[in-house]
């Protein structure tokens, strides 16, 4: 059966919406500023074997759903064939409709394999013979699949003490898509983690550095910094599931960081222990150290993402078969505004406060961070401070378009970074055409409704400063060529 929802005026109800989206949105280069595509599959420019192998294996979407639906983990994440898992996942997209996976599952088979069938039980059969054959094509190797998607930018998470030659290679590269690493600095923070003193006698060797004291860690945190740097890096990102920042200077951590890494006095050995602080401790040296690395940031001029409000910590038997990032987290409590307000203070009295996206995960959260993008500005700069897109479970039709509202009404869509996948799967590009359809639908019911004016001029370039300009001017790339 054809999906008659994928028409080209999908998701599109009114004309204003068709033309800004067909005109104006469509046509615009992706900056994908916060993703988790591998480098190492752009680098080696990857074949996959199967369409599991590219489109669920590295989706947690796909297997939160699969989950839900009570089909046995063999067939998510274990050693079942592949092509009993895709047919499980063909089972699954008829009872997805509301969820956005229903309509990013036919988006991707549209946009990148030309199938216009819905998937379903029956269908699976034909649609997993005709994808394969695609992929065996150079046509849908990893590069191949970005260029089809005219990605101009794609940002990948990597931890500090990653290994970053492929990103080298990608910079030497001719591959027309820019790939740049994005600073993922979590594990600077988790002082509290059994691993954090071997962790830092790790970045000491790294770095051939002694990170025996504090200022031997803040020494080599600035020379991986360097490294992120040298291959192009302008961003970081933090995930900071509860916010718990305290003002601290270097002197008051310092003795902390000491005892924390001698383990009361056992020398920085590795074995560590992990009640050597107590949680007031503990945040008091996470914050000197989120505070250090974002005034570091600014010194550089990156932009330093913030992602809040996570329950990363739900079901233990899921953590220990799908790991730390397995795809059955949920949304946590509200975020603590008090506290997000010293950080942002602190850094703005210190003269270093970056460019600063907030995303919260918390919808509670939509109207307070939205308020805050007119809290913290800096004269001469559109957008310091930003009310990120709708991220993670979020990031459906009533939450962008309630995202869209919620800033619109408190702060400036004017100065919106626009979308971004946050994403494991290549495929996931689509999820921008998905936003652009939304955002130019947004702006098309406003103007039905006579709340904004037909104004074509300054509608386009809304639509084209929050689906593309905003975010190239912030992440300093090149203009687009006329033919873009």
């Amino acid at each position: 059966m054809s999906s008659p929802f994928l028409h080209g005026h999908f998701l599109l109800e009114t004309d204003t919406a068709r033309r800004l989206y067909h005109d104006c949105a469509a046509p615009l280069p992706i900056v994908d500023f916060h993703s988790h595509i591998s480098a190492r599959d752009l680098a080696q420019d990857r074949t996959f074997g199967d369409l599991v192998e590219l489109w669920i294996t590295p989706d947690q979407y796909k297997h939160r759903a699969l989950r839900a639906l009570g089909v046995a983990e063999r067939f998510i994440t274990g050693d079942a064939p592949a092509a009993e898992k895709f047919a499980h996942w063909a089972a699954a997209v008829p009872h997805t409709l509301g969820n956005p996976l229903f309509h990013w599952t036919a988006l991707e088979l549209k946009n990148y394999f030309g199938i216009t069938t819905a998937l379903t039980p029956a269908a699976a059969d034909a649609i997993w013979r005709e994808a394969n054959a695609a992929l065996r094509q150079p046509t849908h190797s990893a590069r191949a699949l970005l260029t089809r998607a005219n990605v101009a930018l794609v940002c990948t998470s990597d931890r500090l003490l990653d290994d970053l030659s492929d990103h080298a290679a990608l910079a030497r590269s001719d591959f027309s898509s820019r790939v740049i690493p994005s600073l993922r600095a979590d594990d600077a923070l988790a002082v509290e983690a059994v691993e954090f003193p071997a962790w830092t006698q790790q970045l000491g060797r790294a770095c051939n550095t002694d990170t025996l004291s504090l200022d031997g860690l803040l020494h080599a945190l600035e020379a991986r910094l360097d490294a992120f740097a040298a291959l192009g890096c302008t961003i970081s990102d933090h995930g900071i599931d509860v916010l718990d920042y305290v003002s601290t200077t270097q002197a008051e951590a310092a003795p902390l960081y000491a005892r924390r890494i001698g383990g009361e006095g056992r020398g920085h050995n590795g074995g560590g222990n992990d009640s050597s602080l107590n949680r007031d401790e503990a945040a008091r040296l996470r914050s000197f150290l989120l505070g250090f690395l974002a005034r570091s940031y600014a010194r550089r001029g990156w932009i330093m993402q913030l992602h809040l409000g996570a329950q990363r910590h739900t079901s233990s038997r899921l953590r220990r078969i799908a790991g730390p990032a397995g795809g059955y987290a949920t949304i946590g409590r509200p975020t603590d505004i008090d506290r997000l307000c010293r950080l942002l203070d602190d850094l703005e009295t210190a003269a270093a406060l970056p460019r600063t996206i907030l995303y919260p995960l918390n919808p509670v959260d939509y109207a307070a961070f939205a308020t805050l993008t007119g809290s913290f500005t800096r004269e001469g700069v559109t957008g310091l401070v930003q009310f990120g897109p709708a991220w993670w479970f979020n990031d459906h039709e009533l939450g962008i378009r309630t995202q869209l509202e919620t800033l619109a009404q408190h702060g400036l869509l004017w100065s919106f970074i626009g979308m971004t996948t946050d994403s494991r799967s290549l495929l996931s590009m689509s999820r921008h055409e998905y936003f652009r359809r939304l955002l130019c639908n947004f702006i098309g019911a406003q103007v039905a409704r006579g709340a904004f004016p037909r104004d074509d001029a300054l509608l386009t370039e809304y639509v084209r400063r929050i689906c593309h300009e905003n975010a190239r001017v912030a992440l300093a790339l090149p203009a687009p060529s006329p033919s873009s």
